[in-house]
């Protein structure tokens, strides 16, 4: 018994030491995970000043922001929807125009341009064609209208669309956009200075300074001026003009000015409606109408109606005015 015990345990031993001996086994191999994909970013949009510095089509367009100095408010935040004319649109300007609109004595007038290309907010091609106008930065509108399937802002035509940038998007037009001519026109044309302009009147403008009107017709008004052409005044006898332009007769050619202005606005729809009008001296004028002429005190006769001044109307009469004794 005992030897049998020995040997049993001889051979547990013999076990244990054949099993530290043998190899490790090897473990199963494991499947390798591929690695995820990297994702490509989306490019940085630019704004709208480095969008149209970096296209190469819009030299000019950038050269006038600079002078304008309307560079940081076009890089801002926004968004700005910008109608951008290229350098072709501008070079379609009559000659000179761009010279003259750079120089810094115009940088208000080419920062209202500037200025009527911009709408706020950012308008995808997809809704600019769902509106009849759009008010301008500006203040003033411009109108869209879509004719053959072509979108044109006023007269000029969208030619790309929709580029996107940080702050806004860009259209692109094939032409410049001005403000309305006779917004700017009616901001300084006053009735003197149509008078002066128009070349007709050379003696009613001498008139009108001799008798220091001038202020006061350049006034906010509104007047309404019956205004005789030079060859009216030609029409006096001889040397009249020349006695009421003399100092010591300037009350009598206040009185005689006077007498061709009527305050307010009276178009000439307005006029034909009357039998007389009361002119800014005090004394009334006759108004008749015969065989579709009109004619103040029966027979000096209107010729010309309706020149819209900035502070009233003028109408062109084919003699001068004098007042009642």
């Amino acid at each position: 018994m005992k030897r049998f015990s020995m040997f049993t345990m001889l051979m547990v031993v013999t076990s244990l030491i054949l099993a530290a001996c043998a190899p490790a086994a090897t473990p199963a191999p494991t499947a390798t995970q591929a690695p995820e994909p990297t994702a490509t970013p989306e490019p940085m949009l630019k704004d709208i000043v480095d969008t149209a510095v970096a296209d190469g089509r819009f030299t000019t367009l950038v050269a006038a922001v600079g002078a304008a100095e309307l560079v940081d408010t076009l890089k801002g935040e926004g968004p700005f929807t910008v109608f951008a004319p290229t350098d072709d649109a501008f070079a379609a300007l009559p000659a000179g125009t761009v010279d003259e609109l750079l120089k810094p004595e115009n940088k208000q007038q080419l920062t209202d341009i500037l200025l009527y290309h911009v709408v706020s907010g950012k308008v995808m091609a997809a809704d600019v064609t769902a509106l009849t106008s759009a008010t301008t930065v500006l203040g003033k509108d411009v109108a869209i209208k879509v004719d053959m399937g072509n979108v044109y802002i006023n007269e000029a035509k969208v030619i790309i669309t929709d580029i996107e940038t940080s702050n806004g998007v860009i259209h692109v037009i094939d032409a410049v956009l001005l403000p309305p001519a006779e917004d700017a026109a009616m901001e300084t044309n006053t009735i003197v200075d149509i008078a002066v302009a128009d070349g007709r009147f050379t003696t009613l403008v001498a008139a009108l300074g001799a008798a220091e009107l001038v202020e006061t017709l350049s006034g906010e008004g509104p007047f309404t001026v019956f205004a005789p052409t030079d060859d009216a005044f030609a029409a006096l006898p001889a040397g009249t003009l020349d006695s009421l332009l003399l100092p010591e007769n300037k009350q009598q050619l206040t009185d005689i000015l006077l007498y061709h202005v009527v305050s307010g606005k009276v178009m000439a729809a307005d006029v034909v409606t009357l039998t007389s009008a009361t002119t800014v001296l005090g004394k009334d004028v006759t108004i008749t109408v015969k065989d579709g002429n009109v004619f103040l005190n029966d027979t000096v006769q209107v010729i010309i109606t309706d020149i819209e001044a900035s502070n009233g109307v003028i109408h062109v009469i084919d003699a001068v005015l004098l007042p009642p004794q």
